[in-house]
């Protein structure tokens, strides 16, 4: 009997496949819907491994946050933040305004009651960016904006349709390389103002919604709308940067998000070894360099001195501690649902301490000139 089992199951494979279904079936009753009622959205993967796991509170050096908001509206809030920046060992961090005029004259009046921890900087007023003579106008703005306290510019933006971020008015059709932009981005040199600069997206963005987007679990909130024809392509946008950073060479330009080419970081370091006057913050791309540690690691090693901290994720201590769990430790497949919303395990980089040092505050006290 056994061995006319044995030859049923050789021989008939519709039978074995059969008996193999009903015995999961039997083990497994849900087995064949329990897929499908898991919707992407709600996917939150635990990681499996037992890895080494580490909770950085503190970072190893003091800490230059080179790229944040004024999240904070409000005395009582601002000290909060200034208490959970001294837990996390933040010195001072650097509030992205994108204002002009009495809206930046607000918030440089609320933080700059905090001494050294905020530096604020403005944005350029694009207000009639059409008429002949803006230049003169905006640069005029600029420099009492400067006299103000200013220290710096930005975070100025171009996701393709042109300069946006600053306030109150967008600047759609003009990019960074514009001649007319070019006065100011020479006065800000002039001045010893950096300019803080957000340049396209990250690359899934720009392509398919469909199954081999990597991206895909962001794609419902994020995506380039690349039907209109006047959008610029990635690699225009990052040409428009080089453009004005090449045409300023007494001009400190620092593209934001590793010039959001963390998917091919030898698009920046190529931009590095052309022009000493360009810097990248890190800021708020963690998650997309946690998944390739050796590369990013390697690219943290040849460029180190180009480098700066930056965070643009909100005021949490717990997002702190995220930041530095990645920079500082060698831990291996872990999430952070809460602060990302990739599919993808992180990895930690073990940056060693020269580069730490470079990269949390040395850079940044050089380009801040303190």
């Amino acid at each position: 009997m056994t061995q006319t089992f044995q030859k049923n199951f050789k021989t008939d494979s519709i039978f074995f496949k059969a008996w193999v279904l009903l015995f999961l079936i039997g083990i497994c009753p849900n087995i064949g819907t329990a897929q499908q009622d898991i919707l992407l959205k709600d996917y939150r993967p635990i990681s499996l491994h037992n890895t080494p796991k580490h909770k950085v509170q503190k970072a190893k050096y003091p800490v230059i946050d080179m790229h944040s908001h004024a999240y904070t509206t409000s005395e009582s809030e601002i000290q909060d933040w200034v208490r959970t920046m001294d837990a996390h060992g933040i010195e001072k961090t650097v509030i992205l305004s994108y204002q002009t005029g009495k809206a930046f004259d607000s918030i440089y009046k609320l933080y700059s009651k905090y001494g050294d921890r905020f530096d604020i900087w403005c944005g350029f007023d694009y207000s009639g960016y059409n008429d002949k003579g803006w230049s003169k106008k905006a640069i005029k703005e600029l420099e009492r904006c400067f006299n103000v306290g200013a220290k710096g510019v930005g975070e100025l933006g171009d996701k393709g349709l042109g300069l946006f971020y600053s306030k109150p008015q967008k600047a759609l059709g003009m990019h960074l390389n514009d001649p007319r932009m070019q006065p100011l981005l020479k006065r800000c040199g002039e001045l010893g103002m950096p300019i803080n600069i957000h340049v396209a997206e990250p690359i899934w963005m720009y392509k398919p919604i469909d199954v081999h987007n990597d991206g895909l679990m962001n794609a419902k909130y994020w995506k380039i709308d690349q039907s209109n024809s006047d959008v610029l392509a990635h690699s225009e946008l990052i040409q428009t940067l080089e453009e004005a950073v090449a045409e300023n060479p007494g001009t400190i330009f620092i593209a934001c998000h590793y010039a959001n080419c963390s998917y091919d970081l030898n698009i920046l370091g190529t931009l590095f070894d052309k022009y000493p006057n360009l810097y990248a913050d890190i800021s708020a791309r963690y998650a997309e360099i946690g998944p390739i540690p050796r590369t990013v690691a390697s690219f943290f090693e040849k460029y180190q001195e180009r480098l700066l901290y930056g965070t643009d994720l909100g005021t949490q201590g717990s997002m702190y501690e995220t930041t530095f769990r990645i920079l500082e430790t060698a831990d291996e497949h872990f999430y952070e649902h809460d602060l990302f919303g990739y599919h993808w395990a992180l990895n930690g980089l073990e940056l060693n301490d020269t580069i730490l040092r470079k990269v949390y505050y040395e850079n940044a006290r050089k380009l801040l000139r303190q």
